[in-house]
């Protein structure tokens, strides 16, 4: 690894001054520091997860590694007393890259983390029905639908309820977002599975509704028996892991896990 480039939004407090202490550390490092637009071998992140999610979407195919200048951070985990460490690793080679699979809606817009389909009218829940291969699996009544890559099990879909995939269990999982029903659970799948997912008219009349998003930026929105196509992407996300990363550790530190109290 010998080109690299920086990724950051310096409009944040802090940032342009961390990313030129970086940038200085990289090159005594003897790492290129490549300037805006030239071609890099490598991206590091300076943020938090929304950065980093920027940065693969910014620099399609390039690894990314993240460091965390943001708030919890699964994604940027390296913390500020790392970076000078995690950049020695990179510049000595001591990491490995790990290919990180994409999901999209309608064969265009793919995400890292999740598509997200969610109501856009306040007070109001949606009706969706999810197709699996064909399959009729059920129709919602909820606020909306995640459908979560291992990568991004950690993030939305953790937050209303879904469970924690490993980065290479090769499922997905679907994540309703308060359900008008108690025995409605996510729903962890192979991620060769294809979803279709159809807004379904509202009982009281009003007009439908509904938002699709990609790692959070809105891509279309569905009307009354509109449908949007789910599916693994073709593409694929590279992450730099540095030596010793165990993503069992990262879990831990970042959820707090400490082990049972009882004794």
């Amino acid at each position: 690894m010998e080109k690299v480039s920086f990724y950051a939004n310096v409009q944040k407090a802090g940032v342009a001054e961390a990313l030129a202490a970086l940038r200085a550390e990289a090159s005594a490092l003897g790492l290129a520091v490549c300037a805006d637009g030239e071609p890099a071998e490598a991206v590091v992140a300076l943020g938090g997860d929304g950065t980093f999610l920027r940065a693969v979407h910014e620099f399609p195919g390039v690894p990314v590694l993240g460091l965390n200048l943001g708030g919890l951070g699964y994604l940027a985990s390296v913390g500020k007393s790392g970076f000078a460490d995690a950049l020695g690793s990179l510049a000595a080679g001591r990491y490995a890259i790990s290919e990180r699979r994409l999901i999209e809606a309608d064969g265009r817009f793919a995400a890292l983390n999740d598509i997200v389909l969610t109501r856009e009218l306040s007070g109001h829940s949606v009706r969706l029905d999810l197709v699996a291969d064909g399959k009729l699996v059920t129709r919602y009544m909820a606020d909306g639908l995640i459908f979560a890559t291992p990568t991004g099990s950690t993030a939305y879909s953790l937050a209303a309820g879904g469970p924690v995939l490993m980065p290479d269990s090769g499922s997905f999982v679907v994540t309703p977002m308060n359900p008008h029903a108690l025995g409605v659970r996510p729903l962890v799948v192979p991620d060769g599975v294809r979803f279709t997912v159809t807004a379904c008219p509202r009982t009281d009349g009003n007009p439908v509704k509904v938002g699709v998003y990609a790692d959070g930026e809105n891509v279309r929105m569905l009307g009354e028996g509109e449908s949007v196509e789910i599916a693994k992407s073709a593409k694929t996300a590279k992450i730099i892991e540095l030596e010793g990363y165990d993503p069992y550790e990262v879990l831990a530190r970042k959820l707090g896990w400490s082990g049972s109290n009882v004794r």
